[in-house]
Order: structure tokens, then sequence, then C-alpha cells
């Protein structure tokens, strides 16, 4: 019988834990405006892995070249409608710009 009671009693402080922990936790919805970006699909990117040589011949010379900095060293290109990151000489991604109006 004892060992009943404490299980209840157990339970109740348990129950009781969890009631003033679940009032104190607060979430708070966050909305953040999708931006006015191009369709990946209507502009021709780098490919990842395409050589510096490959972006250069195929969409000319970039706009601004920066970097690279780090280790290992990443360098972007600008271009009117989007941006290459290398790793080295090879495209680690490319990002379509986002449309300004």
């Amino acid at each position: 019988m004892k060992s009943k009671h404490n299980l209840i009693a157990a339970m109740a402080l348990t129950s009781l834990i969890s009631a003033g922990v679940a009032s104190h936790v607060h979430a708070e919805e966050l909305t953040i405006p999708v931006g006015s970006q191009a369709d990946r699909s209507e502009i021709s990117l780098p490919s990842t892995g395409m050589s510096q040589d490959s972006v250069r011949n195929r969409w000319g010379a970039p706009q601004e070249m920066k970097g690279p900095v780090g280790e290992p060293p990443i360098s972007q290109w600008h271009y009117p409608n989007f941006i290459v990151y290398f790793e080295h000489n090879q495209v680690l991604h490319s990002v379509v710009k986002r449309n300004r109006k």
C-alpha cells in the first residue's frame, strides 16, 4: 500500500512540475517576408565543380571579384543577375540575385 501511495505522489509531483514548466514555455511566431527572387529556371547559372576558366569563357568577366578569404580560400564573382562562389578554382555554389523593385 505504501508503494502505491509513493507512486501516486511521484506521479502527482511530476504532473505539477510538468505543468509549471509548460506554463513558462513561450513560443513566438517569427515571420520573414520572402524576397522577390528571380526564378532559377529562367537564368543560366554555373554548375558546382566548374572551373573559373570555364565560367569566364561562358559568362565573360565578372563585374566584381571579391576574395579569396579564409581557409579553404573562398572567392566571389559578381555578375548582373547572380553571384558565383568558388573554393580554390572550382564553383562551390551559384546564387541568383534578388530582384530590386
